[in-house]
């Protein structure tokens, strides 16, 4: 069985046979990127079908899996989320115009803002990801437990070694204490 990177790598195999066994990189990164387009593109596709875009989504999961009250300082709605600090703003007031999250004051810290789903974004959030659980699960192939265990663990090992790493009191925005 081949597929779309064997056939580049067998071309350059062909058109620079000094590059053959310089190529192994390609049988990974070129797969990574292909199955990042192709994903990116069906959560693109999923969402869109629900009215939002995979950015708000990233946004409202983010939000509601930091616990109640279910909010985060813009900082590590950053750090969390997968979104630029030159979008935030733009995307918080985007959001907050279709009643998905709200800006309060840091109780503790007067200057400070919060960003934090309405009772409306809960709702929503709670919808959609159980059928986004779903869908993503349609789009995997039908493997044993064992084998997705395995590609799970290779694919951690893969982004710890490009330092993909977020403790938890940078992911909810709340102390973590030693212990």
């Amino acid at each position: 069985m081949a597929d779309t990177v064997d056939l580049i790598m067998d071309l350059w195999r062909q058109e620079a046979p000094e590059l053959a066994g310089d190529l192994w990189p390609v049988a990974i990164v070129g797969r990574v990127q292909r199955l990042s387009r192709i994903l990116d593109r069906a959560l693109k596709d999923f969402y869109a079908e629900h009215g939002y875009e995979v950015w708000e989504f990233d946004v409202l999961t983010t939000l509601r899996r930091s616990g109640p009250p279910y909010e985060l300082t813009p900082g590590a709605l950053l750090e969390a989320a997968m979104i630029t600090s030159s979008t935030v703003t733009n995307r918080i007031d985007r959001m907050e115009a279709k009643d998905l999250v709200e800006r309060v004051r840091d109780p503790d810290d007067r200057r400070s803002v919060r960003v934090r789903l309405t009772a409306h974004g809960i709702d929503v959030v709670d919808r959609v990801f159980r059928l986004h659980l779903a869908n993503e699960a349609r789009l995997l192939p039908d493997y044993e437990p064992a084998d997705y265990q395995n590609l799970t663990d290779e694919l951690r090992r893969l982004l710890e070694h490009f330092g993909d790493r977020l403790d938890r009191g940078r992911a909810t925005g709340k102390p973590v204490e030693n212990g």
